[in-house]
């Protein structure tokens, strides 16, 4: 519980903490101190007094261990302890951005780590997190397409949205024009000057009610621009696929129509990218990052809670204890 309270404290005048060394000073002193005034009785001997003890010589430096306590309190109080909170206020205009992210079968192939669709979620939610002040929105596609997120600054239910991509969610295939068209659909309504897709796919379209060709006049129509990711490495790449006997490793020749995606991409202002790897990818995502940078300015407001009060009070209660048993218990007559 100490320990929870200390991790998030934070000290205003830490140079108090110097005082500190009073404290093996004091008990120094008190050693030197106790060891002067012992005197010198001379008696026949000392067998009867050996093992004399009580309560009160056992306990006879309570008070003083509780004045050392008193000033450690009254030292870390000085040194005010207190809690920070910071607000941030976000001013400007930030991009409304859609990923569009393939969820087809082929994307469970494992030439990444551990495969491309996981490889895929982690760098979305690196660059959600990168995005503070963006609305974004998850449009996925196989045979089929579906909105995961509609457009939002809600990062938190972004990030769980994206955790709960799979595949198997959707008919399989690899539908591009309609996973365009419904991401373009997503932006229509929007009123941000920039609004982007990134769409991310490892395959050639094979199905949807709508051909990328139309899909890509719609987002030239709507000013969007298209940031495209083809994924997977050269040659083949080991997939799990379901037979009769169970899932199967099976080596499957990978299969980019890399010009079809640079064709969107350069017609509605946007890049074409190749991501073989894990590194690639992240690399990718952190381009268009800087490609997209939104016209923020954030300004923090930092606010201070003190927290001195407990350690006074702790002070005074063992000043209270000191002065009690000093005057009671351990009172000395002369």
């Amino acid at each position: 519980m100490i320990f929870d309270y200390f991790q998030n404290i934070a000290f205003g005048q830490p140079q108090f903490f110097y005082l500190l060394i009073l404290i093996p000073a004091l008990v120094a002193w008190k050693i030197i101190k106790g060891r002067s005034q012992q005197a010198a009785i001379n008696v026949s001997s000392v067998r009867g007094l050996q093992n004399i003890s009580s309560w009160k010589n056992i306990f006879h430096h309570t008070p003083f261990v509780l004045r050392l306590l008193a000033l450690t309190c009254i030292i870390f109080a000085l040194a005010r302890p207190q809690t920070r909170n910071d607000e941030q206020l976000t001013e400007g205009e930030g991009v409304d951005i859609i990923l569009c992210i393939d969820v087809s079968g082929s994307m469970t192939a494992q030439d990444f780590t551990p495969n491309r669709m996981e490889a895929a979620k982690k760098v979305a939610e690196d660059f959600v997190d990168q995005r503070v002040a963006d609305r974004i929105g998850i449009v996925i596609f196989s045979g089929e397409s579906f909105t995961q997120c509609p457009l939002t600054t809600d990062h938190a239910v972004l990030k769980s949205q994206i955790e709960q991509i799979r595949n198997g969610l959707l008919e399989d295939g690899t539908a591009i024009g309609s996973g365009l068209a419904t991401s373009v659909d997503r932006l229509r309504t929007s009123t941000a000057k920039s609004k982007v897709v990134i769409l991310l796919t490892d395959g050639i379209n094979n199905g949807g009610l709508i051909d990328p060709a139309t899909a890509r006049e719609i987002a030239k129509r709507f000013n969007v621009k298209v940031y495209t990711i083809g994924v997977g490495t050269d040659g083949y790449a080991p997939t799990p696929v379901n037979t009769p006997m169970g899932i199967v490793m099976q080596n499957e020749k990978v299969a980019i129509d890399e010009k079809l995606l640079t064709n969107i991409a350069a017609e509605t202002g946007g890049r074409y990218f190749r991501a073989k790897d894990n590194a690639s990818l992240k690399n990718i995502y952190n381009e268009i990052d800087k490609l997209e940078k939104s016209k923020v300015q954030i300004t923090t407001f930092r606010r201070f809670a003190e927290k001195f009060y407990p350690f006074v009070f702790a002070a005074l209660l063992f000043l209270f204890l000191e002065v009690l048993l000093r005057f009671t218990v351990f009172k000395k007559f002369p």
